[in-house]
Protein backbone atom coordinates (compact mmCIF):
# COMPACT_ATOMS: atom_id res chain seq x y z
CA UNK A 1 0.00 0.00 0.00
CA UNK A 2 1.04 3.06 -0.42
CA UNK A 3 -0.30 7.14 0.43
CA UNK A 4 -0.89 8.65 -2.92
CA UNK A 5 -1.15 12.69 -3.70
CA UNK A 6 -4.90 14.29 -3.32
CA UNK A 7 -5.23 16.54 -6.04
CA UNK A 8 -6.62 20.10 -5.33
CA UNK A 9 -9.83 21.61 -7.12
CA UNK A 10 -7.25 23.88 -9.34
CA UNK A 11 -6.41 20.26 -11.22
CA UNK A 12 -8.78 20.20 -14.52
CA UNK A 13 -9.28 16.58 -13.69
CA UNK A 14 -11.26 17.03 -11.01
CA UNK A 15 -13.78 18.50 -13.42
CA UNK A 16 -14.29 15.27 -15.34
CA UNK A 17 -16.37 12.56 -15.61
CA UNK A 18 -15.11 9.42 -14.32
CA UNK A 19 -15.42 5.89 -16.04
CA UNK A 20 -17.45 2.71 -15.05
CA UNK A 21 -14.57 -0.05 -13.66
CA UNK A 22 -14.68 -2.81 -15.41
CA UNK A 23 -11.73 -4.73 -14.32
CA UNK A 24 -11.98 -5.87 -10.89
CA UNK A 25 -8.75 -7.71 -10.88
CA UNK A 26 -5.25 -6.55 -9.02
CA UNK A 27 -4.90 -3.19 -10.01
CA UNK A 28 -8.00 -2.16 -8.63
CA UNK A 29 -7.82 -3.66 -5.39
CA UNK A 30 -4.01 -1.84 -5.31
CA UNK A 31 -6.11 1.32 -6.21
CA UNK A 32 -8.48 0.62 -3.13
CA UNK A 33 -6.01 -0.32 -0.80
CA UNK A 34 -3.66 2.69 -1.55
CA UNK A 35 -6.82 4.85 -0.84
CA UNK A 36 -7.54 3.36 2.13
CA UNK A 37 -4.14 4.47 3.43
CA UNK A 38 -4.75 7.52 1.81
CA UNK A 39 -7.86 9.15 3.11
CA UNK A 40 -6.63 7.37 7.03
CA UNK A 41 -3.66 9.31 6.33
CA UNK A 42 -5.27 12.58 5.58
CA UNK A 43 -7.77 12.15 8.09
CA UNK A 44 -10.88 12.35 5.90
CA UNK A 45 -14.42 10.58 5.72
CA UNK A 46 -14.47 10.29 2.01
CA UNK A 47 -12.27 9.95 -1.00
CA UNK A 48 -12.77 9.26 -4.88
CA UNK A 49 -10.43 7.87 -7.05
CA UNK A 50 -10.14 10.99 -8.88
CA UNK A 51 -8.96 13.11 -6.07
CA UNK A 52 -5.80 10.63 -6.36
CA UNK A 53 -6.02 11.23 -10.37
CA UNK A 54 -7.68 7.83 -11.39
CA UNK A 55 -10.79 8.72 -13.53
CA UNK A 56 -12.66 5.27 -12.41
CA UNK A 57 -16.07 5.05 -10.64
CA UNK A 58 -14.76 4.31 -7.26
CA UNK A 59 -14.92 5.85 -3.85
CA UNK A 60 -14.19 5.35 0.28
CA UNK A 61 -16.21 6.17 2.87
CA UNK A 62 -15.69 5.79 6.42
CA UNK A 63 -18.72 5.54 8.35
CA UNK A 64 -20.11 6.38 11.63
CA UNK A 65 -18.49 3.02 13.17
CA UNK A 66 -14.89 3.88 11.59
CA UNK A 67 -15.18 1.18 8.93
CA UNK A 68 -14.29 1.93 5.08
CA UNK A 69 -16.97 1.58 2.80
CA UNK A 70 -15.51 0.74 -0.99
CA UNK A 71 -18.02 1.48 -3.45
CA UNK A 72 -17.65 0.82 -6.73
CA UNK A 73 -19.54 2.10 -10.11
CA UNK A 74 -21.64 3.69 -6.96
CA UNK A 75 -25.51 5.23 -7.99
CA UNK A 76 -27.91 7.10 -5.34
CA UNK A 77 -31.15 4.44 -5.52
CA UNK A 78 -32.79 5.86 -2.67
CA UNK A 79 -32.87 9.53 -0.90
CA UNK A 80 -35.09 11.13 1.82
CA UNK A 81 -35.38 13.98 4.40
CA UNK A 82 -33.04 16.82 4.17
CA UNK A 83 -29.98 17.99 6.27
CA UNK A 84 -28.31 20.90 6.19
CA UNK A 85 -24.45 20.91 7.28
CA UNK A 86 -20.82 22.34 6.97
CA UNK A 87 -18.83 20.10 4.63
CA UNK A 88 -15.17 20.21 3.57
CA UNK A 89 -12.96 18.38 1.16
CA UNK A 90 -9.34 17.27 0.62
CA UNK A 91 -9.30 18.32 -2.70
CA UNK A 92 -10.20 22.02 -0.97
CA UNK A 93 -8.60 22.55 1.70
CA UNK A 94 -9.20 25.21 4.27
CA UNK A 95 -12.49 25.96 2.73
CA UNK A 96 -16.10 25.02 4.26
CA UNK A 97 -19.30 25.66 3.08
CA UNK A 98 -23.23 24.99 4.38
CA UNK A 99 -24.77 22.14 2.17
CA UNK A 100 -28.17 20.57 1.71
CA UNK A 101 -28.03 16.96 1.56
CA UNK A 102 -30.48 14.09 2.11
CA UNK A 103 -30.83 12.64 5.29
CA UNK A 104 -30.97 9.05 4.55
CA UNK A 105 -29.35 8.04 1.08
CA UNK A 106 -29.20 4.02 -0.27
CA UNK A 107 -26.54 3.38 -2.58
CA UNK A 108 -26.17 0.53 -4.73
CA UNK A 109 -22.74 -0.82 -5.69
CA UNK A 110 -20.04 -3.49 -6.34
CA UNK A 111 -17.58 -4.47 -4.19
CA UNK A 112 -13.72 -4.95 -5.28
CA UNK A 113 -14.59 -8.16 -6.65
CA UNK A 114 -17.57 -6.48 -8.93
CA UNK A 115 -20.25 -8.48 -6.44
CA UNK A 116 -23.44 -6.43 -6.30
CA UNK A 117 -24.78 -5.09 -2.96
CA UNK A 118 -26.65 -1.91 -1.45
CA UNK A 119 -25.73 -0.03 1.43
CA UNK A 120 -28.01 2.53 3.22
CA UNK A 121 -27.06 5.48 6.23
CA UNK A 122 -28.04 8.54 7.52
CA UNK A 123 -26.47 11.84 8.69
CA UNK A 124 -22.78 12.46 7.98
CA UNK A 125 -22.39 9.22 6.29
CA UNK A 126 -25.09 9.68 3.71
CA UNK A 127 -23.77 13.34 3.31
CA UNK A 128 -20.19 11.74 2.27
CA UNK A 129 -22.12 9.06 0.16
CA UNK A 130 -23.70 12.00 -2.07
CA UNK A 131 -20.37 14.10 -1.59
CA UNK A 132 -17.80 11.34 -3.07
CA UNK A 133 -20.30 10.36 -5.93
CA UNK A 134 -20.62 13.93 -7.07
CA UNK A 135 -16.88 13.91 -7.38
CA UNK A 136 -17.34 10.95 -9.87
CA UNK A 137 -19.24 13.33 -12.55
CA UNK A 138 -16.78 16.21 -11.69
CA UNK A 139 -18.79 18.27 -9.30
CA UNK A 140 -17.17 19.48 -6.00
CA UNK A 141 -18.86 20.81 -2.64
CA UNK A 142 -18.55 24.29 -3.44
CA UNK A 143 -20.98 24.34 -6.71
CA UNK A 144 -23.95 23.25 -4.03
CA UNK A 145 -22.90 25.25 -0.99
CA UNK A 146 -25.00 28.51 -0.33
CA UNK A 147 -22.13 30.29 1.87
CA UNK A 148 -18.62 29.40 2.13
CA UNK A 149 -15.61 30.02 4.76
CA UNK A 150 -12.56 29.66 5.58
CA UNK A 151 -11.11 27.62 8.70
CA UNK A 152 -10.23 31.41 10.15
CA UNK A 153 -13.78 32.44 9.55
CA UNK A 154 -15.14 29.28 11.11
CA UNK A 155 -12.69 29.72 14.03
CA UNK A 156 -14.04 33.51 14.85
CA UNK A 157 -17.34 32.62 14.76
CA UNK A 158 -16.95 29.87 17.16
CA UNK A 159 -15.50 32.55 19.42
CA UNK A 160 -18.02 35.11 19.04
CA UNK A 161 -20.30 31.58 19.79
CA UNK A 162 -18.27 31.53 23.00
CA UNK A 163 -18.65 35.13 24.43
CA UNK A 164 -22.03 35.06 23.57
CA UNK A 165 -22.95 32.02 25.85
Amino acid sequence: MAIRTIITEEDAVLKKTSHPVTKFDHKLHVLLDDMAETLRDANGLGLAAVQVGILRRAVLVINEADEIIELVNPVIVEAYGQQDGLEGCLSVPGIYGDVKRPMHVKVRAQDRDGNFFEVEDEGITARCFCHEIEHLDGHLFKERATALYTVEELEKAEEEDGEEG
